[in-house]
């Protein structure tokens, strides 16, 4: 970090994907949590080998790592324009040799991630260690109608063998089930006889474990596990962490506390596979206020292994999904897990009280930059909108009223910071309110809606008329 001319694309590759990638250092509005992101990172101490917290499969009794490989934000290669072949393959090999020296053994993807390309390179780097030592989880993604007939669906499952270069799946995966309801689900899984097929697939064992990943109606939910005796699903995966336990209904409507979540799985003794453990960076990289209060209560220890080690301490969680992008954030969460230090009582409260309460009351905007609700067919860039809005607001940079003391600069600086991270044809007025992006989104924000808000705000920063009565409406 001695070099004052280091670029753009390095600068971010230190800092990591997600949530950091839109980062103010760059954008205008100035952040002091991605600086101190960074000299975390130089101080970063080496993970021990051989120390990894494992959990038993109930059923197999195979030993699982308790941190999952997600294999949904692939490092790129630097001078790639972010197409279909720009996956840097030699670094995704590398993250992978070191996840499994340091006892990762649980990896997961699907057809969907990464463009199409995620099973594609996952397959290529695992495929170079023996098959024993690694367990791999894909899902069967057919969001698309036109893959949701039984023969494009098995179609889709086939290939993912394939493409993962095994003869059997040791984890598979209903992809997201919940979004669309009932009726989606008996588009996608039911009424085309493809759960009974994967039924089969597991009887003759090249599906070791059948399960489900959920997002949205929680009458699906609670369907699907009604019927746990006769498909008897062997893991679920949820949504977990400190501020969804308690407040992802309080922050949408149409979302779950992962505490009924979690408590339903655990009255069926079926284990929890934990995603979104960070909700895509959010909880790693918090106001600066809420960083400096943690960092007061653990100073040897990242903000994201508060979240890390709080999502691995419930004895039903079987592992913890993590989409680490580069070999900064492995060895962070390796250095949670090797081995883990549960949270007692008092530290749990702590993050439900004094943490989670506080970045309710922030009221952001709860997109995770997944990044499902893309490609907008009209080009607005969706993720980047709202990761920008909601990181100036974070950081106490967010206009409120022209009348305020500072107003002047911070207009400017969201003005400039929105143009350098968002092209302006990609920008929020150019949403039409097709709504296809809505229903891909895993955490059910209304986005038209929402795009619709931040474009009123937006072009009252930009006609000088923001006042406290438009705050109320963004």
């Amino acid at each position: 970090m001695a070099n004052k001319d280091i670029s753009r694309r390095s600068f971010l590759k230190l800092l990591g994907g997600g949530a950091l990638a839109t980062t103010a250092v760059l954008t205008g509005c100035k952040s002091k949590t991605e600086i101190k992101a960074v000299s975390e990172y130089t101080k970063q101490v080496e993970p021990p080998v051989g120390k990894m917290t494992y959990r038993i499969n109930p059923k197999t009794k195979e030993k699982v790592s308790l941190l999952g490989y997600g294999m949904m934000r692939l490092p790129q290669k630097p001078e790639g324009n972010g197409g279909y072949d720009d996956y840097d393959q030699e670094m995704i090999n590398r993250l992978v040799d070191y996840a499994i020296e340091h006892g990762v053994n649980y990896f997961d993807t699907s057809p969907a991630y990464c463009q199409g390309q995620s099973e594609k390179c996952t397959g290529i780097a695992l495929s170079r260690h023996q098959r024993s030592e690694y367990l791999v989880a894909t899902k069967l993604s057919n969001f698309n109608p036109a893959t949701q007939t039984r023969e494009e669906s098995i179609k889709m499952y086939k290939n993912s063998l394939q493409q993962l270069q095994v003869d059997y799946i040791d984890y598979y995966l209903l992809h997201a089930i919940g979004g669309g309801g009932m009726e989606n689900l008996h588009k996608r899984y039911l009424d085309n006889g493809i759960l009974d097929f994967l039924l089969e697939e597991r009887k003759a064992g090249r599906i070791r474990n059948l399960g489900f990943s959920y997002h949205g109606d929680i009458a699906v939910f609670d369907y699907l596990l009604s019927e746990h005796e006769k498909y008897q699903w062997d893991f679920v995966q949820i949504e977990l962490n400190y501020l969804d336990w308690d407040y992802a209904n309080e922050i949408n409507d149409r979302n779950t506390d992962a505490r009924y979540l979690y408590a339903e799985l655990k009255k069926r003794n079926i284990p929890a596979v934990i995603m979104e453990p960070l909700l895509g960076g959010r909880l790693a990289n918090l106001p600066q206020f809420l960083a400096t209060e943690l960092k007061q209560q653990d100073p040897e220890h990242s903000i994201a292994s508060w979240a890390f080690r709080y999502a691995g301490t419930p004895e039903g969680v079987l592992t913890v999904l993590s989409g680490m992008t580069y070999m900064e954030h492995l060895k962070d969460n390796l250095l949670s897990y090797c081995p883990l230090k549960p949270l007692n009582e008092k530290e749990q409260e702590y993050l439900h009280r004094d943490i989670a309460e506080k970045i309710v009351g922030l009221q952001n905007i709860p997109c995770n930059d997944c990044k499902y609700c893309m490609p907008c067919p009209y080009g607005v860039d969706i993720p980047a909108i709202f990761v920008h809005y909601n990181k100036c607001k974070n950081e106490g940079m967010l206009p409120t009223d022209c009348g305020d003391e500072g107003y002047r600069e911070m207009r400017h600086k969201y003005l400039v910071g929105l143009d350098r991270s968002v092209p302006k044809l990609r920008q929020a007025n150019h949403c039409i309110g097709c709504g296809q992006c809505e229903p891909h989104c895993p955490q059910n924000i209304r986005i038209p809606q929402e795009l619709h808000k931040i474009d009123e705000y937006v072009e009252a920063l930009k006609q000088d008329t923001l006042t406290r009565h438009k705050k109320k409406e963004v």
